[in-house]
């Protein structure tokens, strides 16, 4: 009886560690499916990265055009709106052809950015939105020129080249309507 347990329990153990063993080719296409690669990786932070920036700019300006007491100051935030919600769809566009899901990573920080910009009485909030927007501008071409030195992706280059040159046009004129200000 003993003889027949212990053999019962050798094949079951031989059973289950049987199972437990996996095909080698199945688990190697699993990890080709789910791997990314270190240029996918940084791809994917640039979208990602872009379009909250991108966000926020688009809200600071939004808040601009409704608070600040200096028309040329609201038109141009009208302009960098445009321009922003046209990069973002560019963005979004790219990043789902690529499948990669665009989510707000860092709103917090870009939350209180707009806090401030909201909170700010009528006399400091062109200061304010002027400094604002300087900083998401820098941060913005910052990620541009990341981008456009460690990746050779045609379209992505493409659109750094596209808007990269606006992005500059936008922070110089942020800093002289900042020192206008002054």
């Amino acid at each position: 009886m003993t003889i027949l347990r212990q053999f019962f329990l050798l094949i079951i153990i031989l059973c289950i560690t049987s199972c437990n063993k996996s095909n080698p080719i199945e688990t190697s296409l699993k990890n080709e499916t789910f791997n990314k690669t270190e240029k996918e990786e940084i791809e994917a932070f640039f979208f990602i990265a872009t379009a909250n920036v991108t966000k926020s700019i688009i809200s600071k300006s939004q808040i601009a055009q409704q608070k600040s007491s200096d028309s040329t100051l609201q038109e141009w935030s009208r302009k960098i709106e445009i321009n922003q919600n046209q990069l973002l769809q560019d963005v979004s566009k790219m990043a789902n052809k690529k499948l990669i899901i665009i989510t707000e990573i860092n709103a917090t920080h870009n939350k209180l950015d707009l806090y401030e910009l909201i909170d700010a009485n009528s006399t400091d909030f062109n200061k304010a939105y002027l400094n604002s927007m300087t900083e998401s501008l820098k941060e913005q071409i910052g990620l541009f020129e990341t981008i456009s030195k460690q990746t050779n992706d045609k379209t992505i280059l493409k659109l750094v080249l596209q808007y990269l040159p606006e992005q500059y046009q936008n922070l110089r004129e942020m800093q002289r309507l900042n020192n206008e200000i002054n």
